[in-house]
């Protein structure tokens, strides 16, 4: 549950466009990542997304091939210019992950879109995994099956006991290595420019980064690259060797770790932080999400015995009688903060995404599951974007 205070982005209208040079660029690159993929009888899509002013491309290209029913953008993560311009084109509806779990109204929202069409759900952080089963048993079309963005997103479906279709996952795909490596670097770049607002700096003290997955890894490398002391705390006994072979100081309990962070980063995607966790944070310390707070941190005791006091417009100082601690942007994404740029390599995972929903709609030797996109499919785009933002 997100707390009072607000934690949308808020960014200028000049992020929409781009030089003339730049946008041929990009739109270029789509083309040529579509013309890649035989044309399929036009299937139906609905998309959950990051409505960022980098998205109005993918989803022109992803119209180009598909019939484009519904863009719903996640709540944490938009930039309301960038909705307002894609509302002219697309619907767009509000997303609500609470109402999303109930099958009974998703089934009804799904119908209410596309009944009767072939479908195919692209999703960023499981929303539609709840529901699956009962969206393929009952929904008048035919559900084509799921192209997931997120490593969080790919443990919700990893869930399903029996999954009812093709579930294609980009969350591990070598071509995200280069996102996930960005948005370390720009989860920092938010975190210490919020502490400067604030009065304080991320040198002096000691950060903890809570899992060393590959966004963690990013963000504590970028940390000590800055000459910042840091800890890593993961319950992955494998990735806790690894953390200790690169040099990093590893915890050995949650409560260790709490009690000695200036600044707690937490990039697990599984509720790093619940329950009285918060109280075992250190007095004053800040605390920072590399992504939505309904998948990392569980409020719920905060909500009921911490006060909260708004000091600025992304720092909320969390207290009671004897303990206090600052939360950063609500504590969702920090780096939405600052547009959550990556650059051209954004495009990368959006072009192995639309690979996906091509095969999917190809309906051919794709069986249910968790799947992904093959190797050459994605050399295929790794020598697009080379041409296009690397002059190949």
């Amino acid at each position: 549950m997100m707390l009072e205070g607000g934690g949308f982005l808020r960014t200028t209208n000049a992020a929409l466009t781009s030089e003339p040079a730049a946008r041929r660029k990009v739109e270029g690159y789509f083309r040529a990542v579509r013309a890649a993929f035989p044309e399929e009888p036009r299937v139906g899509t609905i998309v959950i997304t990051h409505l960022l002013p980098d998205r109005p491309y993918f989803l022109d290209a992803l119209a180009g091939l598909s019939d484009l029913r519904a863009v719903l953008p996640k709540p944490r993560s938009y930039d309301p210019f960038t909705r307002e311009s894609v509302s002219t084109r697309y619907r767009c509806d509000d997303l609500d992950r609470m109402r999303f779990s109930d099958s009974t109204v998703l089934l009804e929202y799904i119908e209410s879109r596309a009944a009767g069409m072939d479908l195919a759900l692209l999703d960023v952080g499981g929303y539609f995994a709840p529901a699956l089963n009962d969206l393929c048993r009952l929904f008048s079309g035919r559900i084509l099956g799921v192209v997931e963005d997120t490593e969080n997103g790919y443990q919700k479906y990893l869930a399903i006991e029996k999954i009812p279709c093709p579930v294609f996952s980009v969350a591990r795909s070598p071509l995200k290595l280069p996102e996930d490596y960005l948005v370390g670097q720009s989860v920092v770049f938010s975190i210490e420019s919020l502490l400067r607002s604030h009065g304080g700096i991320l040198h002096g003290g000691e950060t903890c980064v809570i899992g060393y997955g590959k966004v963690g890894r990013s963000v504590a490398n970028t940390l000590r690259a800055k000459s910042v002391r840091t800890t890593v705390l993961e319950t992955d006994p494998v990735r806790a060797v690894e953390a200790l072979s690169h040099g990093f100081a590893v915890s050995s309990t949650k409560e260790q770790a709490l009690a000695r962070a200036d600044i707690v980063v937490c990039a697990t995607g599984r509720r790093a932080l619940v329950g009285d966790d918060f109280t075992r944070l250190r007095r004053g310390a800040y605390l920072a999400s590399v992504t939505s707070s309904d998948d990392e941190l569980d409020f719920r005791a905060v909500q009921r015995s911490y006060r909260q006091q708004q000091l600025g417009p992304h720092v909320t100082r969390l207290s009671t009688d004897r303990h206090h601690f600052y939360l950063l942007n609500d504590g969702n994404a920090v780096n939405f903060i600052h547009g959550a740029a990556v650059g051209s390599f954004i495009y990368l995972i959006q072009g192995e995404i639309l690979a996906a929903a091509a095969l999917l709609a190809s309906r051919r030797g794709v069986e249910p599951g968790l799947q992904q996109v093959g190797p050459q499919p994605r050399e295929i785009i790794a020598r697009s974007w080379l041409h296009s933002f690397n002059g190949e």
